[in-house]
């Protein structure tokens, strides 16, 4: 029955996990920045214990944790923890002559699949059934992979348009397979795209078991502390979801890092509109806020080596970062990819250590103060050189990350930031805001959680109603990601107009989002 009173936001980066912790007017009342670990989960309780531990910190008024992850990137980066997935499509004969997971990369593609299959079914792209779905090939087929499927992913064609077949398909899987094995559905995960939308579904529901360990560690996690707080993990349009939510939908969590240092960018800086440089040890993601939300990619993206088409922030990353590793080459010098990464304290020139990296250079140049030692005279015209060379590599990704002419603000957020310099071609003004090297924790900490809905409708009943039925879908789906019902607010409604159809029909998208719900709110929906 509390409302929000203390909020504890977590970001696992590549070098650092940080933590902070807000209260109800969103004053700063802790940070830490701690390692990140191999398995991220021993980093995130330690984040929590050492934020928890501060003075300022009253834990049992904490009420909600927000947690940016990088479970489900590394797991499928590293082609490990994920589950056996039956895929089933719904589109013969329509779609034979492409079969699932075709364009997969080999090692993925074993790690994945536990059987694939077409069936008869999909609609056409006006809503109208193309063919009924065979119901006893899907039975045949669930029967043959029972005992080895970990999750089923199913998709059918344009079933964002018409998702009955995909529905009443998942149904008839959870009579035959059982309440434990999660199912996915394409209209829920991807947009229009059949190979890319099957591909969404699939890497959705290979996490489901990712997302349940996660889930776990967290609830641990918190009765180590006594916390009796509510949970949302980031997603990847800098807008949260409740723990719950999250288990179903793991892979929208897959660009929640560079989306937290966006939306935490734009909370510290007070900018609804700017570009953004978030520097970190490895690597610089830059990306683009608009009316305070992250600008999303309008291309497939590809992830793990398959082409999606989920939502996605618009992110340009180049291989910078304060531990990248500077180097002779010939005449000219040599920037990464390779960085000393969160071992910069015992690698750097200036903590002693045998390598020259993009942070000597900026201690050389004046731009940051830290260290234990000046790096070596004989290294200064090396440094100095990888220092022009990098903010070459700064202006360049900047430019093409605008996507249009005039000057726009840029925010530099990032323990690494101090690479950058105050001055950039095509840049009004670099804005550096206060707690700049927590801004993804920050970012996480003041999300508000959302809901989509996306699809073709029919204007025949009137553009009105249609709308209003389309927010109502999106309302539900914010609802149900945590939002509190009684503060919601329509924060993205696109209409496509679809002329070649033989009716009025457009694509539709909107976007609905609020505070997250104090727990009064919450048992008001159940």
């Amino acid at each position: 029955m509390r409302a929000v009173e203390l909020r504890v936001g977590v970001d696992v980066g590549g070098t650092n996990t940080d933590a902070v912790v807000l209260d109800a007017e969103d004053r700063l009342l802790a940070r830490v920045k701690t390692p990140t670990t191999p398995d991220v989960t021993s980093g995130i309780r330690e984040a929590l214990r050492l934020a928890l531990a501060d003075p300022a910190v009253e834990r049992d008024r904490v009420t909600h944790v927000m947690v940016g992850t990088t479970h489900a990137t590394n797991a499928l980066l590293e082609r490990r923890a994920l589950q056996r997935v039956a895929v089933l499509r719904l589109g013969a004969p329509s779609t034979l002559s492409v079969p699932p997971l075709v364009a997969w990369p080999d090692d993925l593609r074993a790690a994945v699949e536990a059987g694939a299959t077409v069936v008869r079914g999909g609609v056409e792209f006006d809503g109208r059934e193309q063919m009924p779905v065979d119901r006893e090939a899907v039975a045949r087929f669930l029967d043959s992979v029972a005992g080895r499927a970990e999750a089923v992913a199913i998709t059918g064609m344009f079933s964002p348009v018409q998702p009955e077949q995909e529905r009443a398909t998942g149904e008839l899987a959870r009579e035959l397979l059982g309440e434990d094995v999660p199912i996915s559905l394409g209209h829920e995960v991807g947009s229009l795209g059949l190979i890319e939308r099957e591909n969404a579904t699939v890497l959705n529901a290979a996490l489901t078991g990712v997302a349940r360990d996660v889930a776990g560690a967290i609830a641990h996690a918190l009765a180590e502390h006594a916390l009796d707080a509510s949970v949302y993990f980031a997603q990847n349009d800098g807008t949260l979801m409740a723990l719950e939510y999250a288990t179903r939908f793991p892979v929208l969590t897959i660009g929640s890092g560079p989306a937290n240092s966006l939306r935490g960018a734009a909370f510290l800086s007070g900018l609804g509109d700017a570009l953004v440089a978030d520097v970190g040890g490895t690597s610089t993601d830059l990306g683009v806020i608009q009316g305070g939300f992250p600008r999303e990619s309008s291309l497939a993206v590809e992830i793990g080596g398959i082409r999606t088409n989920f939502r996605m922030p618009d992110i340009l990353s180049i291989a910078l970062g304060g531990g990248t590793i500077v180097a002779a080459d010939g005449d000219g010098v040599l920037l990464g990819p390779a960085s000393v990464g969160y071992r910069l304290s015992e690698e750097a020139l200036s903590f002693g250590g045998p390598t020259a990296t993009l942070s000597d250079a900026a201690i050389a140049a004046g731009r940051a103060s830290f260290g234990s030692s000046a790096p070596p005279a004989a290294t200064l015209p090396l440094l100095a050189f990888a220092l022009a060379r990098a903010d070459e590599l700064v202006a360049d990704a900047v430019d093409r990350i605008k996507l249009g002419r005039g000057e726009r603000p840029l925010v530099v957020v990032g323990g690494g930031s101090v690479l950058v310099p105050d001055r950039l071609p095509g840049v009004s003004e670099v804005v550096r805001p206060a707690n700049y090297d927590v801004a993804n924790a920050i970012g996480a900490a003041t999300a508000l959680a959302s809901g989509r809905w996306e699809g073709v409708v029919h204007l025949n009943r009137g553009r009105d109603a249609v709308m209003e039925a389309a927010t109502h879908h999106a309302r539900d789906r914010a609802i149900e990601a945590g939002a509190d019902p009684s503060a919601l607010e329509t924060i993205e409604l696109e209409e496509v107009p679809l002329a070649y159809l033989d009716r009025p029909a457009a694509r539709v998208t909107v976007k609905v989002a609020g505070p997250v719900a104090t727990m009064s709110a919450k048992e008001g929906t159940r």
